[in-house]
């Protein structure tokens, strides 16, 4: 099976989780059913990362709380990469610490300097249960990291300290979006 979606399915655009939201930072549960439901799932986070112009979703973005996230990102040379992740397993994330604007679907129209290294490797399997093995450089090691860390029940202003950190809650505090009471994390 290859690492994209569907061809010919059209999945359906789910309400996204937004910063505040449990889903967002309790660690998700591996995937255990490989039946017709996680294809569905997949294809829904296609649909819902392509409306909401991203280039990554994790499963607890869309309020699922499984290993799952899907990505549409380029790397550094400009070259696409589709796929998904299945029970997906950062295994290296190494080379030179980059401090570059990470942003977030969950934190719409908010971005901040997030260092995140410039090489990752994931390891996983595919909606059949075949193992999958992706390496990313530059933005798509970038997008690879972000993913990983939320199906850990991180976002990326938990990365964030200091000034950054102080800015960006300032930011969520006055975001349309934001409810009050809304931790910045």
């Amino acid at each position: 099976m290859r690492n994209r979606p569907i061809p010919g399915s059209s999945g359906l655009v789910r309400p996204m989780s937004l910063l505040g939201d449990t889903a967002l930072h309790t660690p998700c549960e591996s995937v255990t059913d490989f039946g017709p439901a996680l294809g569905e799932l997949v294809n829904d986070m296609f649909a819902t990362m392509y409306a909401a112009q991203g280039v990554g979703l994790a499963a607890n973005q869309v309020g699922v709380g499984l290993k799952v996230f899907v990505y549409d990102c380029p790397d550094d040379d400009d070259i696409r990469h589709v796929g998904h992740i299945v029970n997906p397993r950062l295994v290296a994330a190494d080379g030179v610490a980059v401090r570059g604007p990470e942003g977030c679907l969950s934190l719409p129209g908010l971005e901040a300097g997030t260092e995140r290294f410039d090489r990752a490797v994931v390891e996983g399997v595919l909606m059949d249960g075949s193992p999958v093995r992706v390496e990313g450089t530059g933005f798509f090691a970038r997008c690879l990291q972000h993913e990983c860390d939320h199906l850990d029940g991180m976002v990326y202003p938990d990365r964030l300290h200091g000034w950054r950190r102080a800015r960006l809650a300032r930011a969520v505090r006055r975001a349309p979006w934001s409810s009050p009471g809304v931790p910045a994390r």
